[in-house]
């Protein structure tokens, strides 16, 4: 019997450092398969856990591309680190590697319950919640790459002590079961993990897969090379780890109910996973305001929602208006102030989200509220992302109406590009109007600039305005903060914008609004000329925005 431990004779091929052969109880092809297999399924579980925290931290935080690039980033750097660190290890590698999977199945596995509690438990969209927020989203992204990082030499001694072979060879077998499973796990996190089970559960069930296959592999295939304290050791902590994510995952959707209270109150109505986003009511009954949120961003509240609609939408129907164009506005809103005016014969609204406009027919206090908009034989709906749809818009319009997210959410960039606006304005009668919600002013002065900037690269002449919230001290703007935080946005911003120069004026044959007057709207044009920010800002564009969080 030759000595697994014993030097290799003159000749022989090189050991490459690995201790010796495996006690395995298959034969060596089959070992090395499962190895490979075993792979596999680490490398896809990793990059979910990744993409998990691209997605919350996205979604809690804001500006996808900073958040990604701070999470692959560090990851990255954390992974090269981790392989350093693990070759102290590889004279144990099974139980090193077994202990590596249970830490960062537990660590993956819960590290979207952790940012989500943070988020719902210290409370606001800014200040210490974001900063903590960001450290916490560092410090999940260095503990997952220094582990992410660990398994690759641990494996690596581990299929060569099943049979030895050139490194070169190794790698590319190892790194092939690598990638592969990176794709499936990119894949199946937004098709099938987020659609089916949402970012939590999701991320739970991955590390429970994760803790599977770690001690399956190494309790299976390497139990000769561990003793029998070691064994049990492994055997304890990911039984331990299992009950762990498993006592989570039974109790998520408590979870979620408790914290989804925390951030939007006690008066949850409505709180459901489109495809496209989450959408959450909040009041509206028993003399409540009600609230909508979008992705955990109030888009607007019941309290002073009027006033910015009618800042929205009346200035632009000051002249023809038959035809109108809503882009965005799924909550009826804007087009139950375009239906006051006489003269509307059409009003076409272009919203991504078909469940938003759901709702907005078939919730009561949100159909009272916009009066039953939808139910006008005029307005006519269209799912359909706004870019895309006016690339191949059907007409043209008196008035076009971007009632849009703000401009400082990545996803919404392209919404406020020169490009898009170059399709609004293809789209516009000769003598039509486009008035765009561009944020708030005195909170983010630049970004409202910018887009005065960019819808006058395109070919268009603008009127800044803004108008301030009925109550400034709740979240006057939408999309940008939560009702009572402090520091809330004051005011509104917007652009109106022609082919030729709009005067800012009220419909003279049109209702009087209920909250604006015109004198109230000149000396608000007045004030926002004190807040401008350079004059030769440059225009964002798709390739080069200009928008920052």
């Amino acid at each position: 019997m030759i000595d697994p431990h014993a030097p290799a004779p003159p000749g022989a091929p090189p050991s490459w450092g690995v201790q010796g052969q495996a006690r395995l109880p298959v034969r060596p092809g089959i070992g090395r398969f499962l190895v490979l297999a075993g792979v596999f399924v680490c490398a896809a579980c990793g990059l979910v856990y990744e993409l998990e925290l691209v997605a919350l931290a996205s979604y809690l935080i804001g500006d996808s591309v900073t958040q990604a690039s701070v999470v692959l980033s560090v990851m990255v750097f954390a992974m090269g680190i981790g392989s350093l660190a693990a070759k102290r290890l590889r004279p144990r590698a099974a139980a090193g590697f077994g202990a590596v999977e249970a830490a960062l199945a537990l660590v993956g596995g819960c590290s979207a319950m952790a940012l989500y509690a943070v988020f719902a438990w210290t409370g606001g969209w800014g200040g210490v919640w974001a900063d903590g927020c960001r450290y916490l989203l560092v410090a999940f992204s260095l503990a997952i790459g220094l582990l992410i990082g660990a398994e690759v030499p641990l494996l690596m001694e581990l299929i060569q002590r099943i049979r030895r072979q050139d490194p070169g060879g190794a790698v590319a077998d190892l790194f092939a079961a690598d990638y592969v499973g990176a794709l499936v796990g990119g894949l199946a996190f937004p098709f099938l993990l987020l659609p089916m089970f949402g970012q939590l559960t999701g991320a739970l069930l991955t590390g429970m897969v994760n803790a599977v296959a770690g001690g399956a592999l190494v309790l299976g295939l390497f139990r000769r090379d561990l003793t029998r304290r070691a064994r049990w050791t492994l055997l304890v902590v990911n039984v331990t780890v299992l009950g762990l994510l498993a006592s989570a995952a039974a109790l998520v959707d408590d979870f979620e109910r408790a914290a989804r209270h925390a951030v939007y109150g006690a008066d949850v109505r409505v709180a459901l996973r489109t495809g496209v986003q989450e959408v959450v009511l909040t009041g509206g009954t028993h003399g409540r305001p009600l609230h909508l949120f979008l992705d955990g961003r109030l888009r607007f509240s019941g309290r002073d929602e009027q006033r910015y609609h009618e800042a929205l939408v009346h200035p632009a129907m000051n002249g023809p208006h038959a035809r109108v164009l809503v882009l965005g506005g799924g909550d009826g809103l804007a087009a139950r102030e375009v239906l006051r005016h006489p003269g509307v014969r059409s009003v076409d609204v272009v919203e991504l989200d078909s469940q938003v406009v759901r709702l907005a027919r078939s919730d009561p206090a949100l159909s009272a509220l916009n009066r039953h908009a939808y139910d006008d034989p005029r307005v006519h709906v269209v799912t359909a992302d706004a870019f895309r749809w006016l690339r191949s818009a059907p007409s043209t319009y008196d008035v076009v109406i971007s009632d849009l997210p703000d401009p400082g959410i990545t996803a919404s960039t392209k919404l406020y590009s020169q490009e898009f606006y170059g399709l609004a304005r293809r789209v516009l009668a000769p003598d039509g109007r486009l008035v765009v919600h561009a944020g708030p002013v005195s909170a983010r002065p630049r970004a409202f600039w910018t887009v005065d900037a960019t819808i006058r690269a395109a070919g268009l002449r603008t009127t800044p305005y803004r108008v301030s919230g009925r109550n400034s001290g709740f979240a006057a703007g939408p999309d940008r903060a939560r009702g009572g935080e402090p520091g809330a946005p004051g005011d509104w911003g917007f652009v109106l914008a022609g082919r030729t120069a709009v005067p800012l004026r009220l419909p003279s044959d049109g209702p009087p609004p209920r909250t604006l007057t015109q004198a109230g709207l000149a000396a608000d044009a007045r004030a926002v000329r004190r807040t401008q920010v350079g004059r030769d800002l440059p225009p964002s564009q798709l390739v080069h925005p200009r928008y920052a969080d």
